[in-house]
């Protein structure tokens, strides 16, 4: 019989609400290895080009490292949301912890 290694991967849609945050940091679930979503949170801590911090972000990492994962960031900063128009700009939503 092998053996082998299970992931398991949670992808997070948080609404401008930030219901689906709200519901990890309150939940007790036992989440390992890898957290990856569109967590709808522009902040500094991951978009260079965005000036504010926001306290969900605060929270987001909070909940990240109560799972033991850390924000995985890219060598090259760019853009995980592109605007479908010139009024909008592009953003960094997505984000991966590990």
């Amino acid at each position: 019989m092998n053996k082998g290694i299970i992931f398991f991967i949670i992808n997070v849609y948080s609404n401008k609400h930030q219901i689906a945050l709200k519901y990890l940091k309150d939940a007790e679930v036992n989440i390992r290895n890898v957290m990856i979503g569109d967590f709808n949170i522009r902040d500094s801590n991951w978009d260079l080009l965005n000036p504010h911090h926001l306290a969900s972000s605060n929270i987001l990492l909070e909940v990240a490292d109560s799972f033991d994962l850390k924000l995985s960031t890219s060598v090259n900063q760019v853009p995980t949301q592109y605007a479908d128009n010139s009024n909008n700009t592009n953003l960094v939503i997505d984000l991966i912890f590990l």
